[in-house]
């Protein structure tokens, strides 16, 4: 019969929804009580009109639009909303859905994707009849059209397959204007762009997308900025260090916005600020059984990959891990062969048979270095082949070989043969790059080093420090892009570029002048969404990227630090920590071989001596700076660590604290001493200390000054603590008196003490506060010395005073602190470098943590005196007698608790040898029990060879 050779599909003419102003108006039948509408969409816009009519005689209208991706339906009446029905999700995906509308007299039905589950329907109170125009994607911007006023705007995206009624829209017909209206379409063609592929979200960031544009959710990826690229974590320890933080777990991440994320590691902020990377199996394990055959193999995982380990240890000045293995009849290497018994395997996947505390390429132990080994003719202990336990124990350091990642053991097959093994954490510190500095010392000198690669973004980011007013830091050339920072002027720095369309500029303008020779941090950005610039702690400028520009940056030239390629206005100064997209330039090689750039700056502690708290003193170094905290109170890499330092003070004794550096310029000198320090005049203290004493009257602090001003604090002779400011040398002192109880009870007492101009805190014992008024005075003027003890030289002090000074004080003190001055420390651990003088008997004692009175009686680990005069001069014989007994009282008690030692330890040896023969016998047991019975065994044998040794008490 009639049989055509080929289908003929139907024509599919797509809509594309150019804006949000766009529609497309079609004709319906008006007055009908039947309203069918079919079509197909894509979008990647969550909102938007999708179509809209109005019904029959103005009763009212509909609305089908996308809200946050789902498909919902309004029937409202003169401005009531009768129904709102949704349908569908994540409809805003670029994909094709179908939509299908069906209204018959008061029930509505819509479906989505021809899909029973993605259905709607509803019934309302009102008899529906169709109007006789339906509105697809928007409406005209004249006339008064209020049914399709919306909130959420028009829609932007492609339709296809526009049914009304069962007839189908013939949009050709349209295009040519056989019938219907609409503006701003494009007919025959869909136009949607998928901006997410390829995705220019970095990191792993989360691409979503508008009809416009793109954007990158960069939620827990460890990253921030418009794609994703700039690492919200330091790059290691040493850069959270020189932000304030103590230590403690951090995220660092070692190759800035390179590709490599963070990771978790812990901090230990000392001097020399100790990244602690852990692994899975840091205890001692202990191994039974093992040939060549069957080796005892053994791998270890860290909480890095192997690339983020790499790049710490390529960033940190120096890394180590230690590795013990412990041996009894189990060899490391085969001398009658040469062939290794046991090795390690490092980061590069190489075999290594040196051990800790030797060198690479060295078939030896560290004993074998120094010559220690228990057998001369071996350079291992355990080499020695001997049926008792050894070891061999020290710190792998060499870089390029860490961390250990598998141990091997072969050599535990023999009888009584035994081997343990443990390796510590990975440990690293410093930063090669925080400190990598040079300093620019002439307009022409520059620094060149090899250009951007052509990335989608870009990053610059470092520290300058400047006393000129304006200068490069950097530039890049193509040709036709460019990339240049500059200080323009001492606020203002600006970052410019070119990406193919013409330059733009982004600005930071400074409240403060950037010219101040301290340190500033710079960051600028250009990737394919916006270029930012941020200046210190300076609110982020961002400038939007151009529609036009360049995907890739496209520089062929060498990148210029300092300068220009024209050499002109170059910048004077010092430039640290460069990176470009997480890679740091090694600024001072280049500067070595650079004339008029030399390599490192100076005056950190210009800019991070604020870092040293509570009196603590910044100290240059050659790679940043210090807190020298010998003369504050508290200790730690910032000085905010408190520790507890206590004191017994004996009859006489007396601490004497010299606030003055030039006190023997002065005291030498034929002028007034106080017209050195007139600039030492306090409105303020903050005093702090704990003490213990059955004694009264007694002088438990003193300041004096050369203005015959003073302060003391005192207990009276009925034991009440009192308070004695005389900051008007013409006016009697002002006294206040705190008499809860006698504070010379033998118990611990503690005292802070606080002054703010005429006003007075006192708190005692953690008490309510009291509050004071000093009528004598607000400013306590050239302060001259501290005393605690006894005052020895001549005193302005009152009678009341010198009183509780005929004895001083004899008892305890502890935590003693003055400002951010902490005497007791001065004297015990800082004599020879303080300005400190001690005279009598005075010990180190741990009497501000004990509980009972007799704690006077305490400890002597550091003792002072002073060896130009009597200690204790003008006192009867019968306190000498008191202080003989006391002593020899001491000693007879220090030796009766040795020996009740040396009775527990021996008992506590006796005990460990029956509990290891017993669990020998046993012949099983866990991996726990095995591990103690391992520890117990090496514990017992370290204390019969320590048996044989000889010791003095």
């Amino acid at each position: 019969g009639n049989v055509s050779f080929s289908c003929l599909e139907p024509q599919v003419v797509p809509v594309t929804f150019l804006s949000s102003s766009s529609y497309l108006a079609l004709p319906g039948t008006s007055g009908q009580d039947e309203v069918f509408v079919s079509f197909q969409f894509r979008t990647w816009n969550e909102e938007g009109l999708l179509l809209s009519s109005k019904l029959h005689q103005s009763l009212g209208g509909f609305l089908l639009y996308l809200s946050d991706g789902r498909l919902k339906i309004n029937v409202h009446k003169t401005g009531r909303v009768l129904s709102d029905i949704t349908a569908g999700a994540g409809l805003n995906n670029g994909q094709w859905h179908s939509v299908s509308l069906s209204v018959k007299r008061n029930r509505i039905n819509v479906r989505v994707d021809n899909d029973v589950t993605s259905s709607a329907h509803a019934s309302i109170p009102l008899q529906i009849c169709s109007g006789d125009v339906f509105y697809f994607g928007g409406c005209p911007s004249t006339g008064n059209i209020s049914e399709c006023n919306t909130s959420f705007g028009g829609f932007q995206g492609c339709m296809r397959l526009i049914s009304i009624g069962d007839k189908a829209v013939d949009m050709i017909s349209v295009q040519q204007n056989g019938f219907g209206n609409f503006s701003d379409l494009q007919i025959d063609l869909c136009g949607i762009m998928d901006r997410c592929l390829p995705n220019y979200c970095e990191h792993g960031g989360e691409c979503s997308q508008s009809w416009n544009n793109f954007y990158c959710n960069c939620a827990n990826t460890g990253y921030k900025g418009a794609t994703c690229h700039y690492p919200i974590y330091e790059q290691s320890c040493e850069a959270y260090k020189h932000r304030g933080n103590t230590s403690g777990f951090y995220n660092i991440d070692s190759d800035g916005s390179g590709p490599l994320g963070p990771f978790l590691v812990y901090c230990n902020m000392t001097d020399a600020t100790w990244t602690i990377i852990q692994h899975n199996n840091t205890n001692l394990t202990r191994v039974k059984s093992a040939n060549r055959d069957n080796p005892h193999t053994v791998f270890f995982k860290y909480s890095a990959s192997l690339d983020q380990l790499q790049a710490t240890i390529n960033l940190a000045d120096h890394c180590e891990q230690e590795l013990a293995y412990y041996c009894k009849k189990s060899r490391l290497l085969d001398k009658s062969d040469g062939m290794p018994l046991s090795w390690w395997i490092g980061r590069t996947n190489e075999t290594h048979t040196y051990w800790g505390g030797s060198l690479p390429s060295v078939q030896k132990c560290a004993c074998g270095l120094e010559g220690s080994c228990i057998d001369s003719q071996h350079y291992c202990n355990c080499d020695s082949d001997r049926d008792e336990w050894t070891n061999d124990t020290g710190f792998l350091s060499y870089k390029d070989h860490l961390p250990v990642t598998e141990i091997v053991i072969t050599d535990i097959d023999r009888p009584n043969s035994e081997a343990a093994y443990k390796l510590g954490p990975l440990l690293c510190h410093g930063d090669r790059t925080f400190w990598n500095s040079a300093s620019f010392n002439t307009e022409t000198s520059y620094l060149h080093f090899p250009t951007f690669h052509e990335e989608f973004s870009a990053d610059v980011s470092f520290f300058f420090k400047t006393t000129a007013s304006s200068g490069v830091f950097l530039e890049n050339l193509g040709i036709q892009d460019f990339i240049r920072i500059e200080l323009y002027s001492p606020s203002e720095v600006i970052f410019s570029f070119d990406v193919g369309n013409g330059p733009s500029e982004v600005i930071v303008q400074s409240l403060n002048s950037l010219n101040d020779n301290q340190w500033h941090y710079v960051k600028a950005e250009r990737n394919i969404k916006e270029a930012s610039l941020q200046i210190d702690q300076l609110p982020q400028r961002t400038h939007r990227a151009p529609p036009d520009g360049h995907i890739r940056l496209q520089l062929n030239s060498q990148l210029f630090v300092g300068g220009t390629a024209s050499r002109q206005k170059g910048f004077l100064g010092c430039i640290r920590s460069l990176q470009l997209n997480g890679m740091a330039l090694d600024l001072e090689k280049r500067a070595k071989i650079t004339p008029g750039v030399e390599p490192g700056c100076t005056g950190h502690c210009s800019s991070y001596g604020n870092l040293c708290h509570n009196g603590g003193k910044c100290r240059e170094k050659y790679s940043g700076f210090s807190c020298d905290c010998t003369f504050s109170a508290y200790t730690g890499p910032f000085c905010k660590k408190g520790k507890l330092i206590s004191a017994y003070f004996s009859t006489g004794t007396s601490v004497t604290y010299n606030f003055q550096e030039y006190y023997t310029l002065a005291k030498n000198s034929s002028s007034h001493a106080s017209s050195f320090y007139a600039d030492m005049t306090l409105t303020r203290e903050a005093i702090m200390f704990a003490f213990r004493t059955t004694r009264t009257p007694s002088l438990l602090l003193y300041v004096s000054s050369f203005y015959k001003e003073y302060l003391s604090v005192i207990l009276t002779r009925n034991g009440d603590l009192q308070i004695r400011y005389k900051l008007d040398s013409h006016q009697d002192p002002d006294v206040f008196s705190i008499g809860f109880k006698s504070m010379a009870d033998g118990q611990l007492q503690h005292v802070k003490i606080n002054r703010k101009e005429e006003t007075l805190f006192v708190e005692v014992n953690q008490n309510e506060r009291m509050k004071f008024i000093l009528s004598s005075g607000t400013e306590f003027n050239a302060i001259k010395s501290l005393t605690l003890g006894k005052i020895l030289e001549n005193s302005d002090a009152d009678e009341e005073t010198m009183k509780a000074n005929s004895q001083g004080f004899i008892g305890c003190l502890s935590s003693v602190q003055f400002n951010h001055i902490a005497p007791l420390k001065a004297a015990l651990h800082h004599s020879s470098s303080a300005p400190v003088i001690v005279k009598g008997r005075f010990t180190e004692s741990n009497c501000g943590t004990l509980t009972g009175a007799d704690s006077t009686s305490s400890e002597t680990t550091h003792s002072f005196a002073d060896h130009s005069g009597p200690i204790d001069e003008g006192k009867p014989l019968a306190n000498a007698m008191r202080s003989d007994s006391a002593v020899i009282g001491g000693v007879i008690a220090v030796v009766i608790f040795i020996l009740l030692c040396i009775t527990a330890i021996a008992i506590r040896i006796y005990k460990k040898k029956g509990i290891y023969s017993k669990n020998e016998a046993k012949g099983s047991e866990n991996e726990d029990s095995a591990e103690s019975a391992l520890k117990s065994e090496l514990s017992m044998q370290n204390t019969a060879n320590e048996n044989q040794k000889e010791y003095f008490f």
